[in-house]
Parts: C-alpha cells; structure tokens; sequence
C-alpha cells in the first residue's frame, strides 16, 4: 500500500510540474443527481430487493440512487478528476471497501507522455473499462442497469495507458489494477490484475468494443485464475432508433491449482426508439447462465439461469434532465426469488420510477 501511495504522489508531482508550464488549463465543476422509487411485487420484508441488483435496490421508498459533486482539471500534458458520491448506488457497491473510500466516485491524474500522439498515462481510482452501461442512469438506455452491469466492475483502481489516433477512431487502452472491481486488495492478495480494451469507431454511427480482465480476487493461498470477455457494439440504425448488442464471458479455476474452468456468460440487447424531442422508448432483453455460481451463487441445482426484460419510457423536459419509467421482470431456471409470503419462486417483477439531473 506505501509503494502504491508514492508512486501516485511521484506521478502528481510530475503532474503538476508540467501543468505550471501549461497555459491551456480549464478547471470545471459539476455534478449529478438521481432519485428513485422502486415497487417490487415481491413486497421484500427488509426492503432488500434480490442480491443480483446493487443499483436501484431499496423495495417501496423514495431514495437517492447516485448524487455526486465532481471538480475537473484538464490541460494539454495533465489531467486529473475528484468526485465525491452518495447514494444506494455507493452503499451497495462499495460496501466491501474500508469506510473512508466508499464515498469516492472518482480520483485520478493523468499525463500525456508524447508531444506528437494521444498517449496518456493515468492511475488512481477510475471508472471501469468493462461494459457499455455505467452509474450515472442518465446516459444509460434503460432506467436500471442490465444484469451483467450488475454483476461486473463498475469501477477500479489501478494504472491505466491510452492511446488514441489522431481521429479517435481507434483506441486501445492496457492497465494494472488491484483486482475485480476492488480498491483495497482482498487480505492476503498479492497477485496483479490486468484488464486491456480496445474501442473502433468506424462511423459516428458504429461503437465497436472488446475489453478483457485477467487475475485473481482471492487471497493467495485459494487462488483461483479469472478470464473476462466483454464484447458490444452501440449501432444507430436510424435517426432515430438505436441498437446496443452486448455479450460477457468469464472463466475461473474450478479449484486453487486446478485445470477445470467454471464459466458464465450473458447475452444482452437494448433497442431505442426516439418518439420525439421529448420523448424516448427502450426494450431489453437479457439472459444470465452462472451454473457453478462463480458470481452469482443460488445454492440451486441449475444455479442462476436468468431470463430478464424491461420496457421504459422517457421523458426529458430539458437536455440535462430526465424523468422516467420501467418495468421489469425476470424468470430463473429455479425457485431463487421469493414472493409474497416468502415462498421461493421463478420469477421477479418490479416497477421504477426515476427523475435525474446533470450539472
């Protein structure tokens, strides 16, 4: 933990060395905030919907999803952000990290290492490289995030190397991080985690996206090897309907030591359709298979087969807000849910409302 801490403060000293020589720097704040009521049929008697959502969670009250406060330093050689969170969204996520980090959203500094090329080094803590959705609901297509956003890194700390071309057609991005979606390092892991993403853009119409994880989340003496896979592609089919395609695949020692890989894997597609200036519409359709319960354990014969769907409605009475309204639900292979009366059950149904502003 020392060595990490003075090579980051080796970094922002360089940082801010070469930001003094720097005439072209912008400092700006701004900040997002997210609130929501979600009814589960289900009448949940903690007010905990089931343990695959971290985001939008809480059963029959108004809540505060995400509201942060972010400052932002950019120049031509140095970069750097701080954002500061609350929120169900950091209660739940970051629950495993020691208590004085679980309010950070964002901290990080970066420097550009070529005069000529977009090649930037950056490190702290940063938002993941995996997936196509993210915290901030608002730049999301649908109103709750896809089960595999879920269930994979929102965020992570590390060091991170980006190159662009001159068009930024093409981007390609290789990093060290302390582990899966981790700011601390689980006690007794010392085994670097590695992560590379590489993003084409083709057209201003086409995202193309494949982004990998490699390592061990594990204390040292259990280790069990992680292989990730995330692949989408963000496809605007018309001026006004749009098709995000989003398949995840991950592998893990069955055992410490062991040549038996346990896997899962989820496929996922969302279609929007733009009604009009003010109004949006979104489908999604989404299938999870964990069989061995790597990520998702069920303590289930067939583990966490999932299907899942969603329909919502958007309304945005301005460009930096937007109300909106879903409804999901999600059929499993096993009785993982429980109903009413606490009975294990197939199937999850749920309504969430959200309004959310950026600033």
């Amino acid at each position: 933990m020392t060595n990490r801490f003075f090579a980051l403060l080796f970094l922002a000293f360089f940082a801010l060395r070469a930001s003094a020589q720097d005439s072209l720097k912008t400092l700006t704040f701004s900040g997002y905030v997210e609130a929501y009521y979600s009814y589960d049929f289900s009448e949940p008697v903690n007010g905990d919907r089931p343990g695959v959502f971290y985001s939008h969670n809480r059963h029959n009250e108004f809540n505060l999803n995400l509201g942060y406060i972010k400052a932002a330093y950019a120049s031509s050689k140095v970069r750097g952000n701080v954002a500061l969170m609350t929120g169900t969204y950091a209660q739940y996520n970051l629950s495993a990290e020691p208590a004085v980090l679980r309010n950070i959203y964002e901290a990080n500094v970066g420097i550009k290492l070529s005069a000529k090329h977009k090649l930037w080094l950056d490190a702290g803590i940063l938002p993941s490289h995996i997936g196509f959705e993210s915290a901030v609901g608002k730049d999301c297509w649908t109103l709750t995030r896809s089960i595999l956003a879920e269930n994979s890194p929102y965020y992570e700390a590390g060091a991170k190397l980006t190159y662009s071309t001159p068009s930024e057609k093409l981007t390609i991005s290789a990093m060290a991080l302390n582990g899966w979606q981790r700011i601390r390092r689980v006690d007794g892991n010392n085994t670097p985690a590695f992560g590379t993403q590489l993003t084409i853009k083709p057209s201003d119409r086409v995202t193309l996206n494949y982004s990998t994880f490699v390592g061990n989340d594990k204390p040292a003496v259990a280790k069990q090897w992680r292989h990730f896979h995330n692949l989408y592609g963000i496809f605007q089919l018309t001026n006004k309907t749009g098709l995000t395609a989003g398949f995840d695949i991950g592998f893990e020692q069955a055992r410490p030591k062991s040549e038996t890989w346990n896997a899962w894997y989820t496929p996922v597609v969302i279609l929007r359709q733009q009604l009009s200036e003010k109004w949006r519409l979104a489908l999604r359709g989404e299938y999870y298979d964990d069989q061995q319960g790597v990520i998702i354990s069920t303590g289930t014969p067939n583990g966490f087969q999932t299907f899942g769907y969603s329909v919502n409605v958007d309304y945005m009475p301005t460009d930096n807000a937007v109300l909106r309204l879903e409804a999901r639900g999600l059929t499993a292979s096993d009785a993982i849910f429980r109903d009413i009366d606490g009975v294990a059950t197939e199937g999850n149904f749920f309504v969430t409302a959200s309004a959310a502003i950026s600033f």
